[in-house]
């Protein structure tokens, strides 16, 4: 079964680009459009999509606003920011809204379909200059992992999460490495501390807390 995609972009021109390039990836498929906010908000699970691609830069309310009331009522779907704007503020407000994502709308298509891959499957995606700016924040910011109860090594697997990497290559990644199923653990037990369900939410939280 392809992946469901839904679109809200008031841009018609990139809009209907990002269908189209949906449409013909056979593992993707188009199942809605939106120009505005509110129309997804009405209408959105009417497609029943499994992600939808949000910009932020819509006409009256906001994509950060309208991920709000989507969460709420189709907290199912994965939500995946795709937008121009590249603003500390918005990306951890989108993330804390409930974004499983934040890509650039200069990311190439096939990375595109890739993040909307990774989402589906419960990862969670971001452009590198995002990915940097995340991490910035991590380095920057007082460590909350005392807050939360993190051990050191949940703490240090919880940052390179935030810089994408996958829980294989994180276990490769670490001075002393270790398996995948390792990791899954670990990541299990910040998940459970933290109370999220996704290394998306898991950013969001601690990025709130240090705030």
């Amino acid at each position: 079964m392809p992946i469901r995609v839904a679109i809200v972009e008031d841009t018609e021109s990139f809009r209907e680009s990002l269908a189209a390039l949906l449409n013909l990836s056979p593992d993707f498929a188009c199942v809605a459009k939106f120009s505005n906010a509110e129309d997804a908000i009405n209408r959105l699970l009417d497609s029943k999509p499994d992600v939808a691609l949000m910009d932020i830069g819509l006409p009256k309310m906001s994509g950060i606003q309208a991920l709000k009331a989507l969460k709420a009522i189709a907290p199912d779907v994965q939500y995946l920011m795709l937008t121009i704007i590249e603003d500390d503020e918005k990306i951890f407000d989108a993330l804390q809204a409930g974004a499983s994502g934040y890509l650039l709308k200069s990311t190439p298509p096939e990375k595109i379909l890739e993040a909307i891959r990774d989402v589906k499957n419960g990862g969670s995606a971001m452009s590198a200059s995002v990915a940097r700016r995340v991490i910035a924040f991590f380095q920057q910011r007082p460590k909350p992992q005392e807050l939360f109860n993190l051990s050191d090594r949940e703490w240090e697997i919880l940052q390179l999460l935030a810089k994408g990497y996958t829980k294989k290559e994180i276990g490769e990644k670490l001075p002393q490495k270790i398996s995948e199923h390792t990791v899954r653990t670990h990541v299990y037990n910040i998940y459970r501390k933290l109370h999220v369900n996704n290394s998306a939410e898991a950013i969001a939280k601690v990025s709130a807390a240090s705030r």
